[in-house]
């Protein structure tokens, strides 16, 4: 692990373990190593395993807050009217600032992403229902993942609502990975 990767909280700061999913505090003074800088957040590792930061709590990293572009409280960046229906190629493009912790490429190039559907509401404005999956049954991980989707959608100009549904059919597997994404893996 390079030197410039490693810190020590400057903080109490809140992580997600990885792949658990917990929630937990960890301690100001702790040494930790950044392993990935992804989608507005970090993952990090220390003598107590691995953890998600988010993009929010950077400051406790002694780094500087993520672009808004790529952090999950901010819009993806995205183009089209409010007013009208969401162009599905910008919630693509929000879709591949999404990514699992423990990977380094996106969930659309992991292939994890199956369908994504808009559709109008009664209430004004569009619905997008998104069905994705995840590497493995268990990883704790597939809720922080999809919660990190649906707010990336609903910051795409015209969507009201979003909803992400994980799904186990059919079952991932690495063909499923795009030519890009196992580039970035060095699986080609």
């Amino acid at each position: 692990m390079p030197a410039d990767n490693h810190r020590t909280l400057t903080r109490e700061v809140e992580a997600t373990v990885i792949p658990a999913g917990d929630k937990i505090n960890l301690p100001e003074g702790m040494e930790v190593d950044i392993t990935h800088r992804l989608g507005g957040n970090f993952t990090i590792v220390c003598d107590y395993g691995m953890f998600r930061i988010l993009g929010k709590d950077a400051d406790a990293l002694g780094e500087d807050q993520p672009d808004a572009s790529a952090t999950t409280e901010a819009p993806a960046p995205a183009t089209g009217d409010p007013s009208g229906p969401p162009e599905e190629g910008s919630l693509w493009e929000a879709l591949k600032t999404v990514y699992d912790p423990e990977i380094p490429v996106n969930i659309v190039d992991l292939g994890l992403v199956y369908s994504l559907d808009i559709a109008p509401r009664e209430e004004g404005g569009y619905k997008v229902g998104v069905q994705m999956t995840l590497t493995a049954p268990g990883c704790g991980m597939g809720p922080a993942i999809a919660e990190d989707a649906r707010i990336r959608c609903e910051s795409v100009p015209g969507v009201s609502e979003a909803q992400v549904d994980i799904v186990w059919d059919p079952p991932w597997n690495q063909d499923m990975i795009s030519e890009d994404g196992k580039m970035e893996l060095g699986l080609i």
